[in-house]
């Protein structure tokens, strides 16, 4: 049995304002907003194109939307799912439903039909409060969907003239106005629960027991579980956070938002983190790289939380030189590893430091991140939190830990591990063993302490006995001065069990050959790593938070392979 008397170089690299141990309240979430409201009423909380609201009309707001959402029926662990992007409704609706009693269910406003089916119906989410132009995408699915009430918001809901008049007019000038059949009722507009009228009642919850949130993950292998975390699996987190980020001041930030608020990487970092040190939330709804670089050049955020598709998006920009991006201090990067040639031509691009973390949904999400003054090597995703274990083990055995750079599977133990998946007792038992999480990735430690990540276990390639690493191969791709984006998979080969193959997306307007790139490959792979075939693609499949879809561009492969074609 691995217990948590293990090595833990990692303490000897924190910065030396960064405690191995902290004390950790058991607060509800939400007192973080309550605390920021008291202290700093006045402090600009969101800030959205041309409208913005202070923390005192935002508490009043949350408790406004309690009280009515309680006078609907809530009941104390009752779910609702928030189905909206990044808006300040989406953090409105949060805090509510917390500080109504409810189990926030945050949703994907891009899941189709059988996504939201299996979404809605295995969490049980009795209300649903969403955006009026996915209704008609709602309205199909509501006599199967299980819902006693849905609300409806709009987004001139928080705008101010002349934006909510040119949003209206662009709607009906293209014809993109939903008929909702409000019958106040089951159907009703998001006013309902913004309004004054019922007295709020607080609700503590019981912070290491009640649920604050089922985050769905991904689903990439089947269909996505519901990981339950706690009021103090969050607070945990955050405070975790701020021990790391250690010189953050209270009420002097303003974070951007654009990583998505209904993925926990973005609801942790860029809500409940950015509530806690009483930061201006300025949500982003929709990444367009143009809009980015100018909203940071107008709004000047200081902490830019993001994923490496993002960062990359944003330096292929030919005119970025043009925008101050001067005001942010921080650039937070997590989701999926980010090549070292990005690291260094963002960091001479915009004089920006570019921080690395890893995390996962079932740790709420955070579980290493790099110090702020100490060592950072580029490509490692840092140290372990405060009071989080992590070590690596035997992908097939599990057992005691691996020497330092022995590679193996990532396991951690911390206060943010989750409670376990919604109604998924096996799935639990799982990945849950002996209180450590086994996160699935392959990595391994180096003897300072610092984690790097290798791969995923799943997407380990197999070729001719010889283990590959895809992301070393990406990493080798990304080097290529013509090539933007790229990810190399195995696909079966009948002699050599797999061979690789690399999904290439070319620079604009460079001209590329299958050749160029394999030689390339040569002078730096050994010659079992080099990609036997190549494929050139104009965009590569990605998740929201922009993750490459590894696993989707082999089914593809595979799916070749059964129909007969293998070019």
């Amino acid at each position: 049995m691995l217990t948590s008397d293990i090595s833990k170089p990692w303490l000897k690299s924190y910065d030396s304002e960064v405690s191995p141990n902290l004390d950790y309240e058991e607060i509800p979430v939400y007192e973080y907003l309550d605390r920021v409201a008291a202290r700093h009423p006045r402090r600009k909380a969101i800030h959205f194109n041309n409208w913005k609201m202070n923390y005192n009309k935002l508490q009043e707001l949350t408790e406004n939307f309690a009280a009515n959402l309680r006078s609907y029926g809530l009941s104390p662990g009752d779910r609702v799912a928030i189905m909206l992007p990044n808006l300040p409704q989406t953090i409105i609706a949060y805090w509510g439903v917390l500080k109504a009693g409810g189990t926030v269910v945050m949703t994907n406003p891009l899941y189709m039909e059988k996504e939201i089916l299996h979404h809605f119906g295995d969490s049980e989410s009795k209300f649903l409060i969403t955006l009026d132009l996915l209704w008609p995408k709602i309205s199909e699915l509501m006599p199967r969907l299980g819902l006693e009430r849905v609300f409806i918001a709009s987004i001139p809901d928080c705008l101010r003239f002349p934006l909510t008049w040119l949003y209206r007019l662009k709607m009906h000038r293209e014809k993109k106005v939903p008929d909702i059949p409000y019958d106040d009722e089951k159907v009703l507009p998001w006013r309902k629960l913004i309004q004054k009228g019922e007295v709020f009642i607080k609700y503590t919850p019981e912070p290491r027991q009640d649920l604050a949130m089922l985050q769905y993950t991904g689903g990439t292998t089947g269909l996505s579980k519901g990981v339950m975390l706690t009021h103090y699996n969050l607070v945990a987190n955050v405070r975790q956070a701020m021990s790391m980020l250690h010189n953050i001041e209270l009420g002097e930030h303003t974070v951007l938002g654009l990583l998505p608020y209904f993925h926990i990487y973005g609801l942790t970092v860029c809500v409940n983190f950015a509530t806690a040190i009483g930061a201006t939330l300025a949500p982003y709804p929709r990444f367009v790289p143009r809009d980015v670089l100018k909203a940071i050049h107008k709004i000047k955020p200081t902490i830019f939380p993001s994923a490496p598709a993002v960062f990359q998006a944003l330096l292929h920009q030919k005119d970025i030189d043009r925008y101050d991006l001067s005001s942010i201090n921080y650039c937070i990067s997590g989701s999926a590893p980010l090549p070292k040639e990005s690291i260094e031509r963002f960091n001479k691009t915009t004089g920006a430091e570019i921080l690395e973390g890893y995390g996962l949904t079932e740790a709420s999400p955070i579980t290493h991140f790099n110090p702020l003054r100490g060592k950072r090597k580029i490509g490692s995703i840092g140290l372990p939190f405060p009071d989080t274990d992590a070590a690596i083990v035997d992908m097939e055995k599990g057992g005691a830990p691996l020497p330092p750079k022995e590679i193996g599977e990532l396991i951690v133990k911390g206060p943010q591990v989750m409670k376990g998946y919604w109604n998924q007792q096996a799935e639990t038992a799982q990945t849950l063993r002996d209180g450590w999480l086994y996160t699935g990735d392959i990595a391994y430690m180096d003897e300072e302490g610092y984690f790097f990540i290798v791969d995923r276990k799943k997407d380990l390639i197999i070729t001719g006995g010889y283990n590959v690493y895809p992301r070393e191969i990406d990493e080798v791709l990304y080097e290529h001065p013509k090539i933007k984006e790229a990810v190399s998979v195995g696909i079966p080969n009948s002699t050599r069990g797999e061979v690789v193959k690399a999904f290439v997306v070319p620079v604009e307007g460079e001209d590329l050959t299958k050749a160029e790139i394999v030689s390339f490959c040569k002078q730096k792979l050994a010659s079992f790593k080099v990609p036997k075939q190549i494929e050139f693609r104009e965009e590569l499949p990605k998740t929201i938070v922009g993750k490459v879809l590894r696993r989707a561009l082999r089914e593809e492969e595979m799916a070749k392979k059964q129909n007969g074609d293998d070019n």
